[in-house]
């Protein structure tokens, strides 16, 4: 048996992607595949362009459009202008660059951090990089998922390279089982409500124990797609058998002989028994709850049997105060039973088909408080296709939700669904930012997507576990 050599998943994918140590101390590292979309992308094409440079690896680079695409009406030309503009330079580019492009008339369009599992694009031991912040939604996969901004994206397109510090790698162990009605959404509100949203700052994120021992590659892309909003650049999992389960057969994954050849692989770049890590952490998984935010950032949460905490709790007293005051709640309140106006199921943390399946279990049979707007927007056309296959949109129809087609939608409002006025959203999205779903006085509550199904049909927050 080979001897272990004490690294993290994170120290050996780094090393064997390290292309130089630049003058700035900075690596180089090589990104194996690059996915792109229609927000960052025309800006990077075109400093391409006037630097003389070409895409340096074309066939490692796909392109989807996803944030400013309608989920419901989408005869072309769009109604919106500048999203017009925006898809057409896509086109555009990458035609001119001999770029993969699943547009809207392909059925493999959808949310980029959906189609890249879905297509089995996304595989363990990678470096990954894409325009958007939570692409370490991908980490569920053993991978270094790099969220990059436009420059970066140049940079990547023209070298296949990206220049980054290294991090230091914190392993937070979620232990023991969940129980019902508690989900992996909950799992990752926690986490970011202990360790705070600039937590992970200069950290890596690598997740454990028996509760993410125990769930599937949907769910572990939940908990990574946010480790951005506690701080942290990167989050993964390692791989096991549950993701090489998950890859196989899809479309860009190795067959047979080859699949068995990369299974080795992937098992190798596994975290090492006795890897050293700069920080470790524990959480009880059995105290979880159902949990949503109350504020303004995803670590503002609380269980929903818990009051609203008073300002003075906090390190940071006046950015509580500045949460209280956007939101119109009064500290010390229950959360439950707070009233919402629109809820949404979807975003690239819970449009998958297990959250719509979670959902739908709720929804089943039952209607949607009237006055809601209620809107279930699958995360790609793959995962609307499969959903209706299973008559998931019959039961969200017929409780009164609006099914429509796949997209960013309401997670950032870079389209037409959006919220108006003072309007409260019961949200699966990631950011509950001020003005993100489209309202300067607009204020979202991030919870489960069963959570969304349940507010939807009672008009206000209520606790899911009534319905399992």
């Amino acid at each position: 048996m080979a001897k272990s050599s004490g690294r993290t998943l994170y120290d050996k994918v780094w090393e064997s992607h390290t292309v130089d140590i630049l003058p700035t101390g900075q690596t180089q590292l090589f990104i194996g595949l690059h996915l792109i979309h229609e927000i960052t992308t025309a800006p990077a094409f075109d400093m391409v362009r006037e630097n003389g440079f070409d895409v340096a690896f074309p066939e490692r680079t796909f392109a989807t459009v996803d944030h400013i695409v309608p989920t419901d009406l989408r005869t072309r030309p769009f109604l919106d202008s500048q999203a017009e503009e925006l898809t057409q330079a896509l086109e555009k580019n990458v035609g001119e660059f001999g770029i993969e492009f699943f547009g809207l008339d392909s059925d493999s369009q959808g949310i980029v951090h959906v189609i890249g599992p879905q297509l089995g694009l996304t595989q363990p031991g990678m470096t990954l990089a894409c325009g958007d912040s939570h692409t370490s939604t991908h980490g569920a996969f053993g991978t270094l998922a790099f969220g990059i901004g436009t420059s970066q994206v140049r940079d990547v397109l023209a070298t296949q390279t990206l220049a980054t510090d290294k991090l230091k790698v914190r392993r937070i162990n979620v232990n023991g089982n969940l129980s019902d009605g508690v989900y992996a959404k909950d799992v990752i509100l926690n986490i970011i409500r202990r360790l705070g949203v600039a937590g992970g700052k200069g950290f890596v994120y690598e997740y454990d124990g028996a509760v993410v021992d125990k769930m599937n590659m949907e769910e572990r892309m939940t908990v990574c797609n946010m480790s951005i909003e506690g701080g942290a650049l990167l989050g993964y999992v390692n791989p096991d058998a549950t993701t090489f389960e998950f890859l196989k057969g899809r479309r860009f994954v190795p067959k047979g002989a080859g699949f068995e050849r990369a299974v080795s692989y992937w098992s190798s770049i596994r975290s090492d028994p006795d890897a050293r890590y700069d920080e470790v952490v524990n959480m009880d998984g059995s105290q979880i709850e159902p949990t949503v935010t109350w504020g303004i950032n995803p670590g503002q949460a609380v269980g929903i049997s818990e009051k609203l905490p008073l300002p003075e709790e906090f390190s940071d007293p006046e950015g509580a105060r500045k949460a209280y005051q956007h939101m119109g709640w009064k500290p010390g309140s229950p959360i439950l039973g707070t009233p919402i106006n629109v809820a949404f199921v979807g975003s690239c943390t819970n449009s998958r088909l297990s959250d719509l399946r979670a959902a739908a279990k709720i929804a089943k049979g039952r209607k949607v408080h009237p006055g809601i707007r209620a809107l279930v927007v699958p995360g790609s056309t793959g995962v609307k296709a499969l959903a209706e296959k299973e008559g998931l949109h019959e039961i969200f129809t017929e409780a009164g939700f609006e099914w429509r087609a796949a997209g960013c939608s309401m997670c950032l409002a870079m389209n037409p669904d959006k919220l108006k006025g003072r309007e409260i959203c019961a949200s699966s999205s990631n950011r509950n930012f001020i003005g993100r779903q489209g309202s300067p006085e607009g204020r979202t509550i991030l919870m489960s997507p069963a959570m969304v199904a349940a507010a939807a049909l009672n008009g206000k927050i209520v606790d899911v576990r009534e319905y399992i």
